[in-house]
């Protein structure tokens, strides 16, 4: 199951894809560069066919060298016990490894690349400096939880983590919408504090800060904005910037920004 279900994943991908293909949203020839054509063609697979896989080979291996018999431990909690855990020890530790990476600036240069692209994009999901995965706590975190048994229960978690991940970077803006039907109103208020939306997660990308949308220093949420609305970092206005990327810091190539540390330049 778990399987099958992670399969699911880059057929999503696609499939907001091909939409913001058929909406001339997805090549960006009037932002875009060849800089980010490269970032994200050599990033996103890299991270995708290698970094994952590699992270959930090797925690389960750590976890029997360390814990021999471990596997499977904890498949006799229940499944709202799994998600639970996986919603504080996978999302909340990511929402954290994000909140730090736009605080120090050196865990920054990691994650300058997801910011570097003056658009948004299915394109920038994936769109960070090849350590910046190696070294986010939430992959290891779920990792060691699927070799604990949560295998099934993070398929299907992994599935709408991912989906509304997808939903809140895509040139599609499918809340936009919804903001103009009055009626939805209250629906919207609870569902933009609940998971991140387009019109949330645009603000976190947003160039100007003094646009009065943009909030590249909150809104860090992936799957569940709450985590933002908790902790104090939420910035809510049903409304876009007009402008994406990096304000006031200089440029680095793209060797740089995927490298970093290794290349510095």
């Amino acid at each position: 199951m778990a399987f099958d279900t992670k399969l699911l994943v880059p057929l999503i991908f696609a499939g907001f894809a091909l939409l913001e293909i058929l909406t001339r949203r997805f090549f960006q020839h009037q932002r875009g560069t060849a800089r980010d054509v490269w970032i994200e063609a050599i990033g996103t697979p890299v991270f995708i066919l290698i970094t994952v896989p590699a992270i959930f080979f090797t925690a389960p291996v750590l976890m029997n060298w360390v814990f021999p018999g471990s596997e499977n431990a904890w498949a006799g909690l229940p499944w709202w016990g799994m998600l639970a855990i996986l919603l504080v020890g996978d999302d909340m530790t990511q929402y954290w490894w994000h909140r730090a990476s736009h605080s120090n600036p050196w865990l920054y240069s990691f994650h300058r690349a997801h910011h570097s692209g003056n658009y948004m994009s299915i394109r920038i999901a994936y769109r960070n400096a090849i350590a910046y995965y190696i070294f986010m706590p939430g992959l290891w975190i779920a990792a060691v939880l699927v070799h604990l048994g949560f295998g099934p229960v993070y398929a299907i978690y992994l599935l709408v983590k991912m989906t509304v991940i997808f939903g809140a970077h895509s040139a599609i803006r499918w809340d936009e919408p919804l903001y103009k039907i009055k009626w939805l109103s209250p629906v919207m208020w609870v569902v933009e504090r609940t998971i991140s939306t387009p019109a949330t997660h645009f603000a976190h990308h947003g160039m100007h800060k003094d646009d009065g949308v943009t909030h590249y220093k909150g809104n860090y949420g992936n799957l569940l904005f709450f985590w933002d609305v908790l902790f104090g970092t939420a910035h809510i206005t049903r409304r876009y910037p007009e402008d994406y990327g990096i304000e006031n810091l200089e440029d680095r190539s793209a060797g740089g920004e995927l490298a970093w540390p290794l290349i510095r330049k």
